[in-house]
């Protein structure tokens, strides 16, 4: 018998002892019209599955929710703050949840941001705005594969960003995936490999392969070709992911607490269990840009010709211009990049790392689709944005910028639950998503958390074309950089294109064309010199 099924059956047996006991000792009537109520309160709260606090710690869980209702702004000050108890975007976050549930997410009294604020950002609109024909199920998708991929995918223009089963639980990835397969878009595995949970359901997959090789490694933690092909063959998984680099803890590698590696996952990952597991900083499978280049070739053969790319987070602008180098030098190229930012999120990372190390997302994003046109090679190769993706205005501004499509993992994870507790790295998490501890992932109840993550995929998706409609626009591939205002200044506005202006296709090949602010990177350059 389960623990909350025996929980139930003393309950009521202590509650029918104290009625029969309350006929000859009349004072327990008393104990019995205070208490009972509480327990029945307690088994009501444990049965239901919309609320996971309320399962997880009933009657108790009631007071978060009490607050709440009283003023929403008391819960972000609780259990609600970063790490340096700033609050959180409650108006954001607000979002997220409405849409999950398919709540109205419209707004009263106007704005909720300060307009006159530096760094305020806007877009702009149209007097000739159009109307969005576009339905759930008819939203337009991006055509991810180069020339030398023979299984292209058709990807939706948001998908779930890389998340590793161990940092979260396998009721949180059940949730994920349903909802991915539900609403036609994909999930990232994340790094930690692929588990049952991630194909039990049957959406679509975007395999991640970091620098553990974690479902494709040998004993001694290098690259194992045979493993790979046997994953990267499965129908489930469309494309592959090489993570160089993660925007929480560029250069750092990832960390499983030891308290969250489990028999089970340790299996999975092909390491020993109850031990911390840190991937290393960097592959072993390659040492310059050529090998990478190869090493990609290699993945895409083995995988019968499934989309490879990369996701890093910009550190050295140099060793990105040298990959580009490499792509010219051996006609090698990735189907897609994954560009990730500083500002992303993660279970578990020093602190320095995550508040100091890394380029922010859109000045990456800007870096990588400029570097890739004054190559040559934009046309070829699909960017991926990802880094607090959690609006439509993100996804439009992030599009505007240089994305074709973009990945979320913050706002995927409040779909399912997440209060942001601040405990990912402990084995604690009230809510069930980010622990390995049964007890506290038996609160999130797959079924009804699958359906939140495609409602809020999908309403995302419309709002972003709805601001596009509104700025006069047919579609994602319109949006420029002039399309999206910056405030400066108090009284100074720029758009993007003002602020970083756009690179002529071709101009770094050609050593009399090239921008001055590139000029001094091809005096280091390590390959065509």
């Amino acid at each position: 018998m389960k623990v909350r099924e025996l929980f139930i059956v003393i309950s009521l047996m202590s509650i029918a002892a104290i009625i029969s006991i309350s006929f000859y000792w009349p004072p327990v009537l008393w104990f019995f019209l205070l208490v009972v109520p509480l327990v029945l309160m307690g088994i009501f709260d444990m049965l239901q599955t919309h609320h996971t606090i309320r399962r997880n710690f009933p009657v108790l869980g009631r007071m978060r929710y009490v607050l709440e209702s009283i003023r929403p702004e008391i819960m972000q000050y609780f259990v609600e703050t970063d790490t340096e108890g700033k609050p959180l975007n409650r108006i954001e976050r607000s979002t997220v949840y409405r849409r999950s549930k398919g709540e109205t997410d419209t707004v009263p009294f106007g704005t909720q941001k300060d307009l006159y604020e530096i760094g305020y950002e806007w877009m702009e609109h149209s007097m000739y705005a159009k109307s969005n024909p576009q339905e759930l199920g008819d939203f337009p998708r991006v055509l991810i594969g180069g020339k030398d991929c023979k299984q292209p995918y058709a990807s939706s223009l948001l998908n779930i960003s890389a998340m590793s089963y161990g940092s979260l639980s396998k009721n949180a990835v059940l949730a994920m995936n349903q909802g991915a397969k539900a609403g036609n878009f994909a999930h990232n595995t994340g790094e930690g490999g692929i588990s049952d949970y991630h194909l039990q359901s049957g959406g679509d997959l975007i395999w991640q392969v970091g620098t553990g090789y974690f479902g494709c490694r040998n004993d001694d933690a290098t690259f194992n070709d045979t493993t790979f092909q046997e994953n990267a063959t499965k129908p489930q998984v469309k494309m592959i992911e090489i993570k160089l680099s993660q925007g929480a803890k560029p250069g750092h590698g990832g960390i499983l607490p030891a308290i969250k590696n489990t028999e089970e996952i340790a299996k999975i990952r092909h390491v020993k269990a109850g031990v911390a597991v840190h991937s290393p900083p960097s592959h072993s499978a390659f040492n310059d840009p050529i090998e990478f280049m190869h090493f990609i070739k290699r993945l895409r053969d083995l995988s019968g010709g499934k989309p490879v790319g990369f996701k890093l987070c910009i550190g050295r602008k140099q060793e990105f211009m040298d990959f580009c180098e490499a792509m010219i030098h051996t006609d090698i190229r990735p189907d897609f990049i994954s560009v990730d930012g500083g500002e992303g999120g993660t279970g578990a990372a020093p602190v320095e790392f995550s508040n100091s190390m890394g380029m922010p997302m859109r000045e990456g994003l800007i870096f990588v689709h400029d570097t890739l046109m004054g190559f040559g090679l934009r046309k070829e190769i699909k960017v991926i944005a990802a880094g607090k993706i959690i609006t439509g205005f993100d996804m439009a501004r992030a599009i505007a910028l240089g994305a074709d499509g973009c990945n979320s993992a913050r706002a995927m994870m409040l779909a399912v639950g997440c209060i942001q507790a601040l405990q990912c790295n402990t084995n604690t998490c009230p809510v069930g998503v980010a622990t390995q501890n049964k007890s506290l992932m038996k609160g999130l109840v797959v079924a009804d958390k699958a359906p939140r993550v495609k409602h809020f995929q999908e309403a995302t998706i419309k709002s972003c074309l709805e601001l596009i409609s509104a700025a006069g626009l047919d579609g994602p591939e319109d949006l420029q950089r002039e399309h999206i205002s910056k405030r400066m200044g108090l009284f100074e506005v720029q758009n993007y294109s003002e602020i970083y202006p756009y690179i002529e296709e071709g101009s770094l090949l050609d050593i009399e064309t090239i921008p001055e602010n590139y000029a001094r990177y091809f005096q280091l350059t390590r390959i065509m010199n």
